[in-house]
């Protein structure tokens, strides 16, 4: 690691005892750093990850945010999870204490060569790939951010001559300072997480951000396709290269093909992967089939346009089963091709309500208080050589953990439903 000296002896607090939050709180003591915890929740994670503190000289709270655990700090050290609302964020602006996210703490100590990722559909597929691109081509690479392990907990494994491919999102992104990413990919731009952000200029400004400390010894991959992504180029100082779908290439593949250029990798070599690639866990997974009808877990889709992307690559129809957390976006988005490809939709969780009066007209739908009662539901209205679909448009922290804790339930629930039927998939 590298600035190692930056943290030794500061008081800092990190607010938000998730995975990343428990990774950077354990690395900056590590490092000599006098560090609190402080997060809202009390519940089984919190106090397994609290157990999991490297140290007792690491104090914690549970269940509230104190203000001993703010004032007298050099930094604040925030978590994705924690809006710009919330009371130790308010409390460290009005005691003037700096406040960064947990990326950027990584980047300062981070050795490695970053190639950072965003965009409102496709990073976690598109980050994958260039770990994937970069494995085929012997370079040594951590996969970390939003998926894979939080970048603090790979830091002391990283050498200068190491990559990182670096999911980031708007959340992440909102708390950088100094974050420099070498490569910075924009993969493309639609209305989302307005649960979080008052506006889509503000969740616009938060994406930029991965670009803002960039200079001409850094690149800048955006969407050509994609019009409010292709005029950002005008903003950045470094050099810009661009993407687009092709007959033989989705966008994702080609933000891929694209970083793989840059890092001077074969484009025969990056493009074999790309062929062999079977997909990433929750996005279009195919989890079996029960009486001619096809189960696909698409848990990942968080957004309607990631739904669209399903729907348009789906054979035949679906009973589509959707809903959760609303973020505020525009459900009508799936409109033309539910009119086409869903035969039912059948909602679960918060955003029931807005879902149905958006899409009510266009599909028949029924409303259900559980998943399991969604795939039964949905099993009940297939026909042969249907689909179930569970491809939400919505996060899931209303009724889950996390879209993984979803997709590992709906994929339970579909294989208890074979096994009552005698069936194996």
């Amino acid at each position: 690691m590298r600035n190692t000296d930056y943290f030794r002896n500061k008081n800092v607090t990190v607010v938000g005892l998730a995975r990343s939050g428990l990774s950077c709180a354990n690395l900056l003591y590590s490092i000599g750093a006098k560090v609190s915890v402080t997060d809202i929740q009390d519940n089984a994670v919190t106090r397994l990850n609290a157990a999991k503190l490297k140290s007792k000289e690491i104090k914690f709270e549970l269940g509230r945010h104190s203000p001993d655990f703010i004032q007298g700090r050099d930094l604040i050290v925030v978590s994705p999870g924690v809006n710009n609302t919330s009371e130790p964020v308010l409390l460290a602006q009005r005691l003037k204490i700096p406040i960064i996210s947990e990326i950027e703490v990584g980047w300062i100590l981070c050795p490695a060569t970053i190639i950072a990722i965003t965009g409102s559909n496709g990073k976690t597929t598109v980050t994958t790939l260039i770990a994937k691109v970069l494995e085929a081509a012997k370079r040594n690479v951590f996969v970390c951010g939003n998926i894979g392990n939080p970048f603090c907990a790979e830091l002391d494994k990283m050498k200068e001559t190491d990559f990182v491919s670096l999911e980031v999102s708007s959340f992440q992104l909102e708390r950088i300072q100094r974050f420099k990413a070498k490569v910075a990919v924009i993969l493309n731009f639609s209305r989302n997480h307005l649960d979080r952000h008052k506006d889509m200029q503000e969740y616009l400004n938060a994406k930029k951000r991965i670009f803002m400390n960039q200079d001409r010894n850094d690149y800048l991959i955006l969407n050509e396709d994609d019009p409010i992504v292709r005029e950002l180029a005008k903003e950045a100082n470094s050099v810009v290269a661009y993407f687009k779908k092709t007959e033989s290439l989705n966008p994702n593949q080609a933000a891929v093909l694209a970083v793989s250029r840059i890092l001077g990798i074969d484009e025969g070599l990056s493009l074999k992967v790309l062929r062999e690639f079977k997909g990433i866990p929750h996005r279009m997974e195919y989890v079996g089939e029960i009486e001619n009808v096809k189960f696909i877990n698409d848990s990942k889709a968080t957004t309607a346009e990631a739904t669209a992307w399903a729907l348009e690559n789906i054979s035949g129809r679906a009973i589509l089963i959707a809903g959760g957390k609303d973020k505020g976006i525009d459900y009508g988005v799936i409109a033309h091709l539910a009119r086409n490809k869903v035969k039912n939709l059948i909602l679960i969780g918060e955003a029931a309500g807005r879902i149905a009066s958006t899409l009510g007209s266009v599909i028949e739908f029924d409303k259900v208080d559980t998943l399991e009662e969604a795939v039964n539901l949905a099993f009940k209205k297939a026909q042969r050589g249907d689909c179930v679909l569970l491809s939400p448009m919505c996060s899931s922290f209303d009724m889950f953990k996390d879209y993984e804790d979803r997709g590992d339930i709906f994929k339970k629930i579909v294989y208890d439903l074979a096994k009552k039927r005698n069936i194996d998939i």
